[in-house]
């Protein structure tokens, strides 16, 4: 079932509950624009409240996963004043957060080039798959900008060591680089594959319990480059608390002891 009326973007569901958000821009590499990235806020916040959706998956159309920010945008942003740049900048932070803070589990397949802010959708996404042939490109400082509101996902994926090479080389790295540094962490040998590493990764995280994988994301963010004080520990404390006397938790440990399915596997 195809969602959105405007081809920019599609979200397109399954019956299993696998929900797949497609930039549909082969034509120019599926850069993005003002235009993609409010559908794209939009299929996210949808996704997001759907009790349907059990897995999100990140893809595109085409060669090339994302030329990163459409230059005909780029053109019209710099003829723009210093207040519309920082509301048109805060609809891309927009959409980076809501990625990133999805609470179901997030998949992005990667083919092609993935450039500029295409690497800071795949930064935000849980699982990063990408074909051998695929590449990366932080490419902004050749035109005079900088990666600013995808920075805090990127470094996070692939360091601060990294990010002070390729934030200022603007090289183009490899999608083994790319896994060795964090971001992606699976490399298929071709295109074709990636449908199939990807319903493998479905089909795992569909044995699991929904609300126990968005604790598990919530966990991260809470405990992510903090340092272990009290307060942390007591927190983790309280989440292993809560979750363990909820419908989900009880559900689990009934269906664990009594050697049965979990209802939320569907036969």
């Amino acid at each position: 079932m195809t969602i959105n009326t405007q081809q920019l973007v599609l979200l397109e569901k399954s019956a299993n509950g696998v929900a797949e958000l497609i930039i549909n821009r082969p034509e120019v590499h599926n850069a993005f624009d003002d235009g993609v990235i409010e559908q794209l806020i939009r299929s996210l916040e949808a996704t997001n409240e759907d009790p349907e959706v059990r897995v999100l998956v990140l893809r595109s159309r085409g060669k090339n996963f994302s030329a990163g920010a459409d230059l005909g945008w780029m053109k019209r942003m710099a003829n723009n004043s210093h207040e519309e740049n920082m509301v048109d900048a805060g609809r891309l932070a927009k959409l980076m957060e809501l990625l990133n803070n999805h609470s179901k589990p997030t998949i992005a397949l990667i083919q092609g080039a993935a450039y500029g802010g295409a690497v800071g959708l795949a930064a935000c996404c849980d699982i990063v798959i990408a074909a051998e042939s695929s590449s990366f490109c932080l490419s902004e400082v050749k035109i005079g900008l900088i990666p600013a509101v995808i920075s805090p996902y990127v470094v996070r994926a692939i360091g601060e060591r990294q990010s002070r090479r390729y934030f200022l080389t603007a090289e183009l790295f490899s999608a083994s680089a790319a896994q060795q540094f964090g971001l992606v962490h699976e490399v298929v040998e071709n295109v074709e594959q990636l449908d199939d590493a990807c319903d493998r990764f479905v089909a795992s995280l569909q044995k699991n319990s929904p609300q126990g994988m968005k604790a598990a994301k919530q966990l991260i963010y809470a405990v992510s480059q903090k340092e272990i004080t009290s307060e942390v520990i007591d927190d983790t404390a309280r989440r292993i608390a809560d979750i363990r006397v909820s419908d989900e938790g009880q559900e689990g440990l009934s269906s664990f002891l009594q050697k049965r399915k979990p209802n939320w596997i569907q036969e």
